[in-house]
């Protein structure tokens, strides 16, 4: 169960990232989740994060599940899994997500799109949501 002071925590970082510093949710998801866990990230997956938020604009993936994803392959690593499991927690992680949410696709999440008048960080709050979803997925990881 995700406390208040967790709750909190998430929902002030996906603000300050998404206000403050601009990033996209896949880059978001990821960031909180390696605060979290206290899992520094190399550069380059955050460089790599940043290209997804244009398959989230044609309606892909949601970066919300790319970012956790990513996470998982580093958490399962750090764990010590074999890739299979890591494979197996990626594959059970985006069926829980779709089973929650109804979808794994950016369009159907975001029905209205990106569009110059949508307001700015329209998933905010389904952001928050995320993120404390998927810490709850993998609080058996968390020390």
């Amino acid at each position: 169960m995700l406390t208040e002071e967790m709750d909190g925590l998430i929902r002030e970082r996906v603000r300050s990232y998404y206000w403050d510093e601009d990033i996209n949710c896949a880059e978001t998801t990821l960031k909180v989740l390696s605060e979290i866990f206290d899992i520094p990230l190399d550069p380059q997956v955050i460089h790599a994060a940043s290209g997804m938020h244009g398959a989230g604009k044609y309606g892909a993936q949601c970066g919300l599940v790319e970012g956790t994803l990513m996470f998982i392959g580093i958490l399962g690593h750090r764990a010590e899994l074999e890739v299979s499991d890591i494979e197996r927690l990626c594959h059970d992680y985006a069926g829980s997500f779709e089973e929650v949410f109804g979808s794994l696709l950016c369009s159907q999440l975001r029905p209205e799109g990106f569009t110059p008048t949508n307001p700015p960080h329209l998933c905010e709050e389904m952001t928050t949501r995320s993120i404390a979803f998927s810490l709850e997925f993998l609080s058996i990881y968390r020390g």
